[in-house]
C-alpha cells in the first residue's frame, strides 16, 4: 500500500530535524576534535579506514561528490594531517590517498563523541526499538541513495 502525503509530509519533516541535528552534533564534534576535522571529513576518511588507499576517483564515488569537490577537501585534509598522498604505481598521473594515524585519531575521537551523543539521545529507549529504527533508517538511506532527482517544474 502506497504511503499517503500526510505520512510523507511528517516522514520528510522528521528527516529534515534529523539531519538538523546531525549538523549541530557536527559542529561540536569538530570544535572538540584536534586539528578541526571538517565537516566533510568523515564521509572521505572512513573508506580510507574501512578499504585501505585510494584514488580521489573512487573515495568521490564513495562519498557522492564530484571529483573536484573531493580533491579539494582532500587537499585541507592533507594539510592538517589527516591522509598522505604517494604516486600511484599502476598510473603516474594519480595518486593514491591513505589514512594516516592523525586522521585515524580524529575518527577514534569523533566516534567516541558520537557514541556518547547516541547514547544520551537514547537513553529511555529500549534495545529492539533502536534496532528497529537503525534498519529503518538504513533502508531510508538505501531508497532515498536510489531515487530519482525531482525535476522542478519550469517557472511560467
Amino acid at each position: 500500500m502506497p504511503t499517503t502525503p500526510e505520512t510523507r509530509d511528517r516522514l520528510t519533516s522528521g528527516v529534515v530535524r534529523v539531519i538538523r541535528s546531525g549538523r549541530h552534533l557536527g559542529v561540536r564534534a569538530a570544535d572538540v576534535l584536534h586539528g578541526d576535522l571538517p565537516s566533510f571529513g568523515w564521509a572521505l576518511l572512513v573508506p580510507l579506514e574501512q578499504d585501505g588507499e585510494q584514488r580521489c576517483s573512487a573515495l568521490a564515488v564513495r562519498a557522492g561528490v564530484d571529483f573536484s569537490v573531493a580533491s579539494r577537501q582532500l587537499a585541507a585534509l592533507e594539510r592538517a594531517g589527516y591522509v598522505e598522498r604517494r604516486p600511484d604505481p599502476r598510473d603516474g598521473r594519480a595518486s593514491l590517498v591513505h589514512l594516516t594515524d592523525e586522521g585515524a585519531r580524529a575518527l577514534a575521537a569523533t566516534r567516541v563523541l558520537r557514541a556518547q551523543w547516541a547514547a544520551a539521545a537514547l537513553a529511555d529507549w529500549d534495545e529492539d526499538d533502536a534496532r528497529l529504527l537503525s534498519g529503518l533508517l538504513e533502508r531510508l538511506a538505501t531508497d532515498l541513495d536510489r531515487a530519482p532527482a525531482v525535476v522542478r517544474p519550469a517557472a511560467s
